[in-house]
């Protein structure tokens, strides 16, 4: 970690940045968009009034009462000490000052930390690095949460990161690494890594700073400092509950998992201890490998994680692992960024259904991220022969008339390999949830909806396939079948084609991203569908008879289908995605099954769930034509963008046998100057 700043002057940086041509509008284009998503964020908060923006700020010798009176100021009495002048501004200055300050500090953080990427840094990563994470860090729950007046986890991070990375002496950095830990005390971690790492000056001086700091702080507020190093164990329970789950920390995890008193301050204790041991030696390891920025986001995800409090805006740390890089396949190496940014972009409960199982994962899911980065995740040395050269991924070649007649570039090109199993989960979890955020929030006019209803119906009358209303009674009249048809509706729609995908993943990778890309396809033209046609289905259409068999009488006005009532949006019905699945099942099972029986079942599938859609009055005839269309066109943009299942006969798939004995097909090798790294 020696001469981090003449490292990180002469790291060859400066020659590509602000380069020309493609990179060049590249560049600029994601300034834009990190530009665009500050003032996004400085009005989302700039909406709140001044005077409640305000209510939770007490300072000493400014608002009346104690530091701590308030119930919402956490920071440390040195931060009080520090935003005591900010007083003297009017509320609205001092609101737009702050949110101003804020965002320039994170867009300092993103180009601070872009100069602090390893040797030898692509052109492309120089140049795209600083605004590709600023606007990473700008939509991240960090940022978006250290807006609140007395949050100051920001401004810690870009010291330490000016101190490791721009400072060249050894003192004045470590009097920046020490202010950093006056105003987030868990940073202090960062003096046993300098140590660890040689600049002892360094480490020295940052444990100086930060008692200098403190003792200034117990002088100037001694009531302060004894109620937030004392009372509450360096602000535990200040502001929120411990167990509360903005305390994103060992110890808020164990409280949440219901251990209390002394039991659970002896095992945080000692988590705490160990985790600090192995994540400071790993940080020390990369760090004398030349990974800086690696070590240093390392060394405060273990800071947040054991301090007594880790609150969620004090993890921007998390964001900054992704400079670590991870697995031997080029195919390998989006996940751990992927991992990164979703967790530290989105809700918990889109990244994981909310079952009761998964509640301790879903709850502390960036925690676990700052844990994994500390201390489980096997980043690759600098020596490591795929540092450099990972193994390359292997496309096929692309079918030689794909695009005669279909005006599209060719961006989309046939991959030959098994992908990354933990990023499709991640990509199908998350590609669902959005699915069902945006069907949900679709139109839902009643009067749209029914009126879209009764064309529907009419245009059936005309077709002479209006047949729902028949079924729909026949149905109930027969109570075995309404219950078959109840079952199938409510219980086949997502186990099927889970269950397809699952299996090509396993036995035919080739096969699982043609289905898979198609499915994906077929399910936004859909939501494109819902979007602009809400349709009423035959149950929520008055006057016509229908009966719901599945959730069973319906006040149409205020329609009741259990615990989904308020999230589902019922008049997302054209196209119907139960039959268009469905459908989707069939055709690949029938197109890929081996055997007669097998292909029968895929033919059965679609066949029974069209009339079960129709039997329960859930949708129209016409619902299930649109889902046919959607699937087809899902189908047809796959063979247009990539070719047909089969590719050419120049690159014909060998059959090979698997250790289970079933013939698989196996791409044949092809050259390395093909292969896409």
């Amino acid at each position: 970690m020696a001469n981090a700043a003449e490292h990180s002057s002469a790291n060859g940086h400066a020659g590509v940045i602000g380069g020309s041509g493609r990179l060049g509008a590249a560049r600029l284009l994601l300034w834009a968009l990190a530009g665009a998503l500050a003032v996004r964020q400085a009005a989302a908060v700039l909406r709140v009034p001044p005077g409640e923006w305000l209510s939770g700020l007490h300072l000493p010798g400014g608002l009346p009462g104690s530091l701590y009176d308030g119930g919402q100021f956490t920071g440390t009495p040195f931060a009080g000490l520090v935003l005591k002048p900010l007083l003297g501004l009017a509320a609205p200055s001092l609101e737009v000052a702050w949110i101003c300050a804020t965002l320039l500090f994170v867009a300092a953080i993103g180009l601070v930390a872009a100069r602090g990427l390893p040797d030898p840094v692509p052109r492309r990563t120089a140049l795209l690095a600083a605004p590709v994470l600023t606007a990473l860090m700008m939509v991240s729950l960090p940022v978006r949460e250290a807006a609140p007046p007395g949050r100051t986890a920001v401004l810690p991070v870009l010291l330490v990161l000016l101190a490791v990375f721009r400072v060249p002496g050894e003192r004045p950095a470590g009097f920046l690494i020490g202010l950093a830990a006056a105003l987030q005390p868990a940073l202090l971690l960062f003096a046993p890594l300098l140590w660890l790492t040689g600049r002892r000056p360094t480490a020295g001086s940052a444990a100086v700073t930060f008692v200098g700091a403190t003792a200034l702080s117990w002088a100037a507020t001694p009531r302060d400092s004894w109620t937030y190093w004392v009372q509450h164990m360096a602000g535990t329970g200040l502001g929120v509950a411990p167990d509360s789950l903005a305390n994103q920390s060992v110890h808020g995890a164990l409280l949440r998992l219901g251990l209390t008193g002394p039991a659970e301050i002896l095992l945080y204790v000692a988590l705490a201890a160990g985790l600090a041991w192995i994540g400071l030696r790993r940080a020390a390891r990369y760090a004398a490998d030349g990974q800086l920025l690696l070590a240093v986001a390392m060394t405060g995800c273990v800071a947040v994680a054991v301090s007594p409090t880790g609150w969620r805006h004090q993890l921007l740390w998390v964001l900054l692992a992704v400079a670590g890089k991870v697995g031997r396949r080029a195919a390998d190496r989006p996940v751990w960024p992927v991992a990164v940014v979703l967790a530290m972009t989105l809700p918990s409960d889109v990244l994981l259904p909310n079952l009761a199982a998964l509640a301790p994962v879903r709850d502390n899911v960036l925690l676990l991220a700052a844990l994994a980065a500390a201390c489980a995740v096997p980043f690759l040395p600098r020596s490591s022969p795929y540092w450099r050269e990972p193994v390359p991924t292997a496309y096929g070649r692309p079918a030689a008339a794909r695009w005669a007649r279909v005006p599209l570039l060719p961006f989309w090109r046939r991959v030959l390999s098994r992908p990354n199993l933990l990023l499709e989960l991640l990509l199908i979890r998350v590609g669902y949830s959005l699915y069902s955020h945006i069907r949900a929030a679709a139109p839902t006019s009643r009067s749209l909806a029914e009126g879209n209803g009764s064309q529907i119906h009419g245009i059936e009358r005309m077709l002479g396939i209006d047949i729902e209303h028949a079924v729909n009674h026949a149905v109930v009249n027969t109570p075995w079948l309404e219950a078959f048809f109840n079952f199938y509706y409510t219980s086949f729609h997502f186990v099927v084609p889970l269950t397809i995908l699952a299996v090509l993943y396993w036995r035919r990778p080739g096969d699982y991203r043609w289905a898979r890309a198609s499915l994906g396809l077929a399910t936004v033209l859909a939501l494109i569908g819902f979007w602009l046609y809400p349709l009423a289905p035959p149950r929520l259409m008055p006057g016509l008879g229908f009966i719901d068999t599945v959730h069973g009488p319906q006040d149409l006005a205020n329609p009741s289908y259990g615990a989904m009532t308020a999230i589902s949006n019922q008049y997302a019905a054209m196209p119907s995605l139960h039959f268009g699945w469905s459908l989707w099942c069939g055709i690949v099972i029938v197109v890929l099954a081996p055997k007669g029986w097998q292909k029968l079942l895929g033919v059965l599938h679609p066949l029974i769930t069209v009339c079960a859609i129709v039997a329960t009055a859930n949708h129209w005839v016409l619902d299930a034509v649109g889902g046919a269309a959607v699937v087809a066109a899902g189908f047809g943009l796959v063979c247009a963008l990539s070719g047909p299942r089969r590719l050419s006969a120049s690159l014909p798939a060998q059959r090979t046998a698997g250790e289970d004995g079933e013939d698989r097909d196996q791409p044949l090798p092809i050259p390395a100057a093909r292969a896409s790294r």
